[in-house]
């Protein structure tokens, strides 16, 4: 087709629609403050373990085994006065089972650690989840195609998105809306209690897929700005040499070994609560810590329920200093249960091996032995030839070991064997040719095209690093989805918290799998994001398509013109299915179901949500009395307070720092929580907020410090924070202006809120400071064709105020990651209905696919600076969101009356 030429977008594009599925309504972040439904944290505890030298009096579950062993006692007396009773005596012998099994776990042996036996239980905040943004591909081709963000179709793709305020926020957490994708900032460990306390989602996810930090070195692992991805291990020094360096992929850990294992051990926990009956976890692990992961598993799981250990393919071979090279990692399969495990089997095509398969049989039924020539090359045979091998006739045994007559002569068979086929079956296999003489005995003729794959073992040999990383930690497609397929079903729940780059919500999206992604960096959910957003799939035919992918897919037996089996159903010929004149068995190829290929499938619907707690206080709790597990607002102040002693290097762009020292917290003071001097410049004093722990930095906090340091004649005011809304944002940037003292927003990282696990030191990037997006807003002098207006927004860049210099310093619009577009913020949550990628060609594969369905500059719109000209919306205004190199989110909001007339 023409460049420039249109055609209706029609039917081309398509998501799956998870119709059957439902989740409860989370409301919008721009309503946190009015949401009040908080709740208690919630306690977990473990089934403790007794030391294996039982030293009783260190044990600090001393009593409950005593207690077990009373009440068993106390049981089996009670088992004489109720023999005549079978229905009681049957009861009582339960309860002494239960009891006995309680005792038996927790005198088995286990891995201990320090702090471990301290923590036989732990405490996690339960915070609801916030919706910060909604995204589909499918809504910004709609937005493209009609220059307008289209009401109807955002209400079919997101159900609660026409709901009004006041539902929004007394039905959250109460009324069932559709099923959308979801992936989360935040702590993997607040954020699956949350799933388990608000939600109930309890024993609903059919696979969790874990790909935790290794610790291989429980140095610092260190992911670039997004465009980087050299990691580096070494000293605490090591990232002050490095240019635009961030962390990204921590795994720093205070007390090395014994933090990475409480870690994983509370995940794993959360991760059990979660998992259906029938589903299974998987978790990735390097060699170094595979055994210390599996100890874990074992003991919140259960021995029983491992399914096995996968090794992989992952390199090309990394080497050591002392030992061979390492090329593999290992995924550990448990099942939550696993007489119940949803297990479906997998083939792979078999290569021919002329060791087994060495002779022949040609067109004209000739048969012969393959030459030493053709064993070492194949493609001599001639074509139409069929490879075959022989298997003997008999076994060891005991039963029919008569005489058989084949071609005119008797057949016996060596003493202590008999027959593998009854007399029927024997003649059955030689009326279907498939038997030969072989010396003195007989054999059965088993050709190569009789079912030419082979079942998937625990060994993956081709699972080698063929994808290019975004991320630096990124995984292999192919892992994922083998252990999707094995163990799920179309519709099923997946979930993944630690997302990474997001290859398993991208392979849980291709196979029609819902899911829900976790992770504490923002860089990898902004790569993840981008993934998802231009990804395109093949589109499985649907078996019913009023119940969407739950319905399964639809499978079929097809032939090329060679007659090679190519669908996903394969018939599997066996000798034992010809003796007893059976049909052969079919087998389903999961991984091969139908492709309708006039339609080119995007991604789903899906949203980005964080846990932002409201500051409602809990009704339960007595007037001035902390509830149990709740931490008390001055201990995260004190803490934020020590990282900020250990970490005084503020980092800027341009890998420029700001360095402090004597941080103290000042005397007398009610909205700064933190002081300090800035080093080599005159000791210029400085003051500092922290934002709240799990919510955003709010126009009202800044304004109270602000006014506090002026006061106080502090030079600068630091606004440490997770996250800021955007009238805070700008009450910074004319903080000077309006109070007389010039502020500076500092982003902390999200790995922060993961208390005392993660090592800070001087060198640690867990501060940066962020900029302000700078854009143009223009109404264009042309029309759309119904005679709207139409306006267009351009990325000038972003501006970072150095509160070094107290100079501005300028980045170009093109020189950032990502940015997006929502043409009729409503102020609750941001909408994406154009979305930006300048430094990459992220579009390119939609486009090809699309072929022509667009103008071509539309794709450099979606590749550049400049929107697509789109019409107003009912609200009056836009909303820009960047994303910078750290994965920060930086939004700006105008309304449009504050457009330029373009000239």
């Amino acid at each position: 087709m023409a460049a420039g030429k249109k055609k209706s977008i029609g039917p081309n594009t398509r998501p799956y629609d998870h119709k059957e599925a439902e989740s409860l309504l989370r409301p919008d972040v721009g309503l946190q403050a009015q949401f009040k439904r908080k709740r208690l944290p919630k306690t977990y505890r473990y089934d403790s373990s007794i030391d294996p030298s039982l030293s009783w009096d260190i044990n600090a579950d001393r009593e409950r085994v005593e207690a077990l062993i009373a009440e068993i006692e106390e049981l089996t007396e009670k088992l004489a006065g109720h023999k005549d009773d079978p229905a009681k005596l049957e009861g009582l012998l339960l309860q002494i089972k239960t009891a006995a099994d309680a005792l038996k776990r927790m005198s088995r042996h286990f891995l201990n650690w320090a702090g471990k036996a301290e923590r036989t239980e732990f405490n996690v905040p339960t915070l609801p989840l916030f919706i910060h943004e909604r995204l589909s591909t499918q809504a910004i081709l709609e937005t493209l195609k009609h220059r307008k963000k289209d009401k109807a179709r955002q209400m079919e793709l997101f159900a609660d998105h026409d709901l009004s305020i006041t539902d929004r926020i007394l039905k959250a957490y109460v009324h069932k809306i559709p099923w959308v994708n979801r992936m989360i900032l935040g702590d993997s460990l607040v954020a699956m209690n949350s799933l388990l306390e608000y939600e109930g989602l309890g024993g609903q996810v059919q696979m969790i897929y874990m790909d935790p930090p290794y610790g291989v070195k429980f140095g610092s692992n260190f992911q670039p700005f997004i465009r980087k991805r050299d990691v580096k291990h070494g000293d605490d020094e090591h990232m002050t040499r490095e240019p635009e360096m961030v962390q990204a992929y921590r795994d720093t850990w205070e007390l090395g070994l014994h933090s990475y294992l409480t870690y994983l051990r509370d995940r794993f926990l959360l991760a059990r609560e979660l998992l259906h009956p029938s589903g299974s976890i998987f978790v990735q692990i390097g060699d170094e810590n595979v055994h210390h992961v599996r100890e874990l598993l074992d003991e919140v799981f259960g021995a029983e329920n491992f399914c096995g250990m996968v090794s992989f393919k992952v390199t090309g071979g990394t080497k050591k200093a002392h030992g061979l090279p390492q090329t593999t990692d290992f995924l550990i399969w448990y099942a939550k249960e696993k007489q119940k495990i949803k297990f479906r089997r997998l083939f792979l095509p078999q290569e021919l091996d002329t060791s087994i398969f060495s002779n022949i049989e040609d067109q004209n039924g000739t048969r012969r032995p393959l030459t030493d020539e053709e064993k070492q090359n194949p493609e001599l045979v001639k074509k139409g030839s069929r490879f075959f091998s022989t298997l003997p006739m008999h076994s060891k045994g005991t039963g029919n070991n008569k005489e058989r007559e084949f071609n005119d002569k008797m057949w016996s068979i060596p003493e202590g064997m008999h027959w593998r086929h009854s007399d029927e079956g024997f003649s059955r296999l030689v009326q279907s040719n498939r038997v030969t003489e072989s010396k003195s005995v007989l054999r059965s003729i088993a050709f190569f095209d009789d079912f030419p794959y082979v079942e998937l073992t625990s060994t993956w040999n081709d699972t080698g690093p063929e994808i290019i990383k975004d991320y630096v930690v990124q995984t292999s497609e192919l892992p994922i989805s083998r252990c999707l397929l094995m163990t799920t079903d179309p519709g099923d729940l997946i979930l993944d918290p630690t997302c990474g780059s997001g290859t398993t919500a991208y392979v849980a999206e291709q196979w029609g799998r819902r899911w829900i992604t976790i992770d504490t960096s923002r860089v990898p959910l902004a790569l993840a994001r981008q993934r998802l957003l231009t990804a395109t799939f093949a589109y499985y035919e649907l078996r019913d398509p009023a119940k969407g992918p739950s319905g399964g897919f639809v499978y079929k037996r097809k032939q090329n013109k060679k007659g090679e089996e190519v669908g996903g159903i394969v018939p599997h010929i066996t000798l034992k299915s010809i003796a007893q004149n059976q049909p052969p068995d079919e087998e389903v190829l999961v991984d091969r179901p139908e492709v309708v290929t006039s339609i080119t499938r995007v991604s789903g619907p899906f949203v980005v949500e964080a846990t932002i707690p409201t500051p409602i206080q809990i009704e339960e709790k007595e007037p001035g009395k902390v509830a149990e597990g709740e931490t008390e607002y001055g201990d995260y102040i004190n803490r934020m307070i020590e990282v900020l002693r250990h970490s005084p290097l503020l980092r800027l762009p341009g890998n420029q720092t700001v360095e402090f020292k004597n941080v103290r917290r000042p005397a007398r003071a009610m909205d700064i929580h933190a002081e300090a001097v800035v080093a080599n410049d005159k000791e210029k004093p400085v003051a500092f907020y922290f934002g709240p722990e799990h919510g955003p930095v709010t126009e009202q906090m800044v304004f109270a410090a602000a006014r506090e340091a002026y006061a106080k004649s502090f030079s600068h005011l630091y606004i440490i924070g997770f996250a800021i809304q955007d009238k805070a944002t700008r009450f910074i940037h004319s903080c000077l202006d309006v109070v007389g003292i010039p502020a500076t927003y500092v982003q902390a990282t999200m790995d922060l809120q993961m208390s005392d696990l993660l090592k800070t030191t001087r060198s640690s990037q867990v501060f940066s400071v962020t900029g302000a997006p700078e854009i143009r807003l223009t109404r264009t002098d042309k029309k759309a064709k119904d005679g709207s207006e139409l306006y267009q927004v351009e990325l000038l860049g972003l501006d970072v105020f150095d509160p070094v210099t107290c100079e501005v310093y300028h980045s170009r619009g093109d020189d950032v990651p990502a940015w997006f577009l929502d043409s009729d913020y409503n102020n609750l949550a941001f909408c994406v209905t154009q979305a930006f990628f300048p430094r990459t060609r992220a579009w390119d594969s939609l486009q090809k696919a699309l072929k022509g369905t667009f103008e071509d500059s539309v794709w450099e719109h979606l590749s550049g600076t400049i929107s697509e000209p789109f019409v107003a919306g009912e609200h009056g205004r836009i909303a820009v969101k960047v994303i910078d190199d750290r994965g920060n989110e930086l939004m700006v909001v105008k309304s449009l009356d504050e457009a330029e007339i373009e000239r």
